[in-house]
């Protein structure tokens, strides 16, 4: 499994950006993929999760400003981010789990909120 994630850059407080993990072969046996995030100085953070099933999780930092989503069709989990803020300001990874609990990492897109 080969993850490719695109979508970051500069964008002002209050904007919207999002996020796209492409995955080489089907998502659709996956049965997790995550958005992680990791802040300069700071440790890697989960920031969402979706299911196989389509369940979906967030961390508290971000619910009710970030969506998760997969399109089983294209291939791609998508991180739709609302209401920016300076503190998500981070390089972002996606995360793949297979039917084995065997995870994958793609390269990570730096997202920066600055004014």
């Amino acid at each position: 499994v080969q993850l490719q994630a695109s979508g970051g850059g500069l964008v002002q407080p209050g904007g919207s950006l999002r996020l796209s993990c492409a995955v080489s072969g089907s998502i659709v046996s996956l049965k997790a993929m995550d958005w992680y995030r990791q802040a300069p100085g700071k440790q890697r953070e989960r920031v969402a999760t979706v299911t196989s099933s389509g369940i979906t999780n967030y961390a508290s930092s971000v619910k009710g400003r970030f969506t998760i989503s997969r399109d089983n069709a294209k291939n791609t989990v998508y991180l739709q981010m609302e209401s920016l803020k300076p503190e998500d300001t981070a390089v972002y990874y996606c995360n793949a789990i297979d039917e084995n609990y065997d995870d994958y990492w793609g390269q990570g897109t730096l997202v920066t909120v600055s004014s």
